[in-house]
């Protein structure tokens, strides 16, 4: 009785089966949200000199990226955002039009990656890049059908082993980046660290938050 009275508190979740990695588990869940908009303002953010943009306003708690010529797009200004183990997550809508409604880019440790939704005429959704090849040519790559004018939940989550990201809480992203070369097209560069571009389309985001893992 002496032993078993002695033992720990992660002693006795260890013995019961609940490890280290269910621990991390549940902390991932649990790590507060961190808003990176404030549903009335730009704060924080910037109009993407892409060259060609539309114009970009807050209305009804949305960010409205007018369609650009290509690109519409906004940059993170508000300081310093995770570069590893983290997740951020957001809602997205295409208002209209016929190519990638979301090109998120985002950190990966010294470098930087974007994930598309709906790029190539509509439909291709995928990691741009990976070893140089973009969201069209990876294995990433998949084609799902969007609907204009409604809401999507998007998440990314960004580890040294993986980028993987949620679709309304299914998984359409899980690559193993290990050892890979991670890339940004050339067309958003100006998009990092952390940016969201439109591509001859009309689109809405909101609800914008991070957190670390």
């Amino acid at each position: 009785m002496a032993k078993i009275s002695a033992l720990t508190g992660f002693s006795i979740l260890w013995l019961l089966g609940i490890g280290a990695g269910t621990s991390a588990a549940a902390q991932q869940q649990t790590q507060a949200w961190q808003a990176l908009f404030d549903g009335k303002t730009l704060k924080g953010w910037k109009a993407t000199n892409f060259g060609g943009e539309g114009p970009v306003q807050v209305k009804n708690g949305q960010i409205v990226l007018d369609r650009g010529d290509p690109l519409t797009g906004i940059t993170w200004t508000g300081g310093e955002v995770p570069r590893m183990n983290y997740e951020i997550a957001l809602e997205a809508m295409r208002v209209n039009g016929s190519d990638f409604f979301v090109g998120l880019t985002f950190p990966v440790a010294d470098s930087h990656c974007s994930l598309i939704l709906g790029g190539w005429g509509g439909s291709v959704v995928g990691l741009s890049s990976l070893d140089g090849m973009d969201a069209s040519e990876n294995e990433t790559s998949t084609a799902i059908s969007f609907t204009d004018e409604r809401w999507y939940r998007i998440r990314v989550r960004v580890t040294p082993a993986k980028i993987t990201a949620w679709l309304d809480d299914k998984v359409i992203v899980d690559a193993d980046i290990k050892d890979r070369r991670i890339s940004v097209r050339v067309e958003v560069e100006l998009s990092c660290p952390l940016g969201i571009a439109s591509y001859v389309t009309e689109a809405a985001v909101r609800d914008i938050k991070v957190r670390r893992l």
